[in-house]
């Protein structure tokens, strides 16, 4: 016994099915693909969803709701993020320069300061938005907040 007089067990293996190789092959004529039809025809590709003429469940569906191409987004800063900012890293300037530095926000973020929390230190923060209980407690402690 050698590699080169190897050979899989008798019966283990089947030979490819030669289509469109003449009728004597018994795979001529349609070559498997029955008659006619789109199906029968090369470069057939259903469509994606295609259920077969009948109209598509996405099309029979009703439309709901509207998207606001004017609606502005805001990453929402409270205060006691703030306080603990101050705490973590010592940042008395907080703006959307610093915090994107710190990689608490993105680079084309919006910020809106939201008052929940306590706010022990003196601040100055730059933001896009400020609601009036966040614009209170800051300048309440002697901050400064600035709108962008």
């Amino acid at each position: 016994m050698a590699l080169h007089n190897l050979s899989p067990a008798k019966g283990s293996t089947k030979s490819k099915k030669r289509i469109a190789r003449g009728q004597g092959s018994g795979y001529g004529g349609t070559s498997t693909r029955g008659h006619k039809g789109a199906k029968s025809r090369s470069g057939y590709s259903r469509k994606r969803n295609f259920e077969g003429g009948q109209m598509p469940l996405q099309m029979r569906l009703p439309k709901r709701g509207f998207k606001n191409i004017n609606r502005v987004d805001y990453i929402a800063l409270n205060v006691s993020r703030i306080q603990e900012l101050h705490d973590k890293y010592g940042m008395s300037d907080i703006s959307h320069a610093t915090l994107y530095d710190k990689g608490i926000i993105k680079k084309n973020d919006k910020i809106k300061v939201l008052g929940n929390g306590e706010l022990t230190a003196k601040v100055t923060v730059v933001a896009h938005a400020c609601s009036e209980s966040a614009k209170s407690k800051i300048e309440g402690k002697g901050g400064s907040i600035n709108l962008a």
